[in-house]
């Protein structure tokens, strides 16, 4: 059985195939798909736009798709950037402005707490989705600490740790995020049935 990974995000698709066991499945990704247009992520929710992803592959591929929406919400900042996570600072995106806008839009604040949400979509050819979800709660510090992982990486401090994601060994991440926490939810709900095609 084929699947298809909706996203032409390499780091994305690389957490991904680390943490989700695809065993007994031929995976590949919207790379390997590049006459398919790029989805438009204009849901305002993480599910919306997990299922819109999902749903617009597999009809596209005529293949079961397994699609993600990602995002940071920041309590002292009403649940920004929210599905705004990769677009927040404008187009084109950047790692560096969104985390430099983070930055800024915190500056004085006392209130860190956040939380990266990933919400997972899987639909057949047919347009049938189905979501799971993972949290990982934690807070954001007001410096770049760290050269590994992407995005809000520097800045995110995961409960119950010192190191910021992107000083925790991806080994590390890739057990205790909030894509690794949605993924195991995938894989409970969805092995069997993944298995069985």
């Amino acid at each position: 059985m084929k699947l298809v990974i909706a996203t032409r995000n390499a780091h994305k698709l690389e957490e991904i195939q680390a943490i989700f066991d695809f065993q007994g499945l031929d995976v590949q990704s919207a790379f390997d798909f590049p006459e398919i247009p790029d989805v438009v992520e204009d849901a305002d929710t993480f599910v919306g736009n997990a299922s819109k992803k999902a749903v617009e592959v597999a009809k596209a591929t005529g293949c079961w798709a397994l699609a993600d929406d990602s995002g940071l919400e920041v309590n002292a900042l009403e649940g920004a950037p929210g599905v705004y996570s990769a677009r927040y600072a404008g187009e084109p995106c950047s790692y560096e402005k969104n985390n430099e806008k983070l930055l800024h839009e915190l500056s004085g604040v006392k209130n860190r707490s956040a939380r990266f949400r990933t919400v997972i979509a899987l639909s057949d050819p047919e347009g049938h989705v189905k979501t799971v979800e993972g949290i990982c709660p934690g807070k954001i510090i007001d410096e770049l600490r760290g050269t590994h992982g992407f995005g809000y990486d520097p800045l995110f401090v995961p409960e119950g740790y010192e190191q910021t994601f992107a000083e925790l060994d991806a080994s590390v991440k890739n057990k205790i995020s909030h894509r690794a926490r949605a993924l195991r939810a995938a894989q409970d709900a969805w092995g069997k049935l993944l298995s069985s095609l």
